[in-house]
């Protein structure tokens, strides 16, 4: 039998991909990949999007939906469903004590759990013979027991820090939530899957010291490619509007771009998050603005440097991996390689600095030394090659199918 004549080694499988129905995101890049890689693999792939605030319509021809479909029109599922907490759950004593009480205290954890617990399955999913089930998100996974299949989830961050760090700019009503208890709700759905699957090693050794009784193990997520070229004379910083991403974006604005010797274009929606955030910086800089754009790998095709002002955040930066694939020039924090195994200090195409002085005078060299806008350097750059060992879909699906064998009968 030559390759040809084989079958994809999950051929007739069905697996059903869980998520949060979020778009223009980390996230929503890690499912895409996901799904990519099942399908390649030869699964049926059913993806199920799941809504975590606040409860609504159920109909995916509501409003909130279109405009969630109208935003992930690539996703390459044979199925899609989607579900969310339904209006009657205000009518509910439990989501009054299970979802509102914790809320109010910050604690998402608990809160965004019972959320999606709340939603009902489609109807079109009960009763459906799945042989397994790839989570993203513990919050997901009241969801994702209900069909008795195997279950894999992958965490993508510590969440307990990023609700912690969320509960700094909220009002809580006392007494705060801990970081302690919300990490250890986060923990206690974590141990309910058969395997659970880290996007970084710092998470990795966190959960499996707190739940050493499941297997855990560590996956880079596939990161779809992004143009190497042609090149351009845009410098650019990509973000989305979450809180780490917008506190980066906010302390670039105020110590590096008075420095900077030539403006940046700023792409993707922290422009609202950076505006509500600090009005009056929004202000002074919003020409450099360019909000949420459809084609993120234009940008990067004609971006001859890309710029990681990264100074918050945990878990791997999804936005770091998609600059880079684009083999372009890249001035970073370190903290922009949180959760990496690989030294960025020896991919010759990235300049570290992590002062709002160091950042400044990189643009500065990479300014004066020309923009990177030779489409072959970049493709054979070192940021390139090690998205392709690392994050490629090449690499995800040889360590995906090697993770799930073992988790689906014969």
């Amino acid at each position: 039998m030559t390759d040809s004549d084989r079958q994809p080694p999950f051929a007739g499988r069905t697996v059903l991909i869980v998520h949060p129905a979020w778009h223009s995101c980390g996230t929503y890049q890690v499912v895409l990949g996901q799904a990519q890689a099942w399908r390649a693999l030869g699964a049926h792939v059913v993806a199920l999007a799941l809504r975590d605030w606040p409860p609504g319509s159920l109909d995916p021809a509501s409003a909130r939906w279109r405009d969630y479909i109208a935003h992930t029109g690539d996703m390459p599922a044979h199925e899609r469903f989607f579900a969310n907490a339904p209006v009657t759950a205000f009518a509910d004593p439990r989501f009054w004590s299970e979802i509102y009480w914790p809320l109010i205290h910050g604690d998402h954890a608990r809160a965004t759990s019972a959320m999606m617990a709340a939603a009902p399955t489609p109807e079109g999913l009960s009763g459906r013979r799945i042989d397994l089930v790839h989570c993203n998100h513990f919050f997901c996974m009241p969801v994702a027991l209900r069909f008795g299949a195997p279950v894999m989830v992958e965490t993508h961050d510590i969440q307990a820090r990023q609700y912690d760090l969320r509960n700094d700019s909220l009002f809580i009503v006392p007494p705060r939530a801990t970081y302690d208890a919300m990490l250890d709700a986060e923990t206690g759905w974590l141990a309910k899957a058969d395997l659970v699957v880290h996007l970084n090693d710092e998470e990795k050794r966190v959960f499996a010291r707190l739940a050493p009784e499941r297997p855990h193990a560590l996956l880079y997520p596939a990161v779809p490619p992004v143009p190497t070229g042609p090149g351009g004379a845009d410098i650019v910083i990509v973000a989305s509007g979450n809180l780490p991403n917008t506190l980066s974006v906010i302390w670039y604005l105020e110590h590096v771009a008075p420095r900077a010797p030539a403006p940046v274009r700023i792409v993707g929606n922290v422009e609202a998050a950076v505006k509500a955030r600090a009005p009056a910086l929004h202000a002074r800089y919003a020409s450099l603005f360019a909000g949420r754009v459809d084609d993120i790998a234009a940008v990067y095709a004609n971006a001859g440097l890309v710029l990681l002002p990264t100074t918050e955040g945990h878990g791997l930066s999804i936005k770091t991996v998609e600059a880079m694939a684009s083999g372009a020039p890249l001035v970073a924090t370190r903290a922009a390689f949180r959760g990496m195994t690989l030294d960025p200090a020896g991919l010759s195409n990235v300049a570290l600095a992590d002062t709002a002085e160091d950042f400044a005078a990189a643009i500065s060299q990479a300014v004066a030394h020309g923009l990177g806008r030779d489409a072959a350097s970049r493709a054979a750059s070192d940021t390139r090659r090690a998205w392709d060992e690392y994050f490629s879909a090449r690499a995800y699906m040889r360590a995906l199918s090697a993770l799930a064998t073992p988790l689906i009968a014969p």
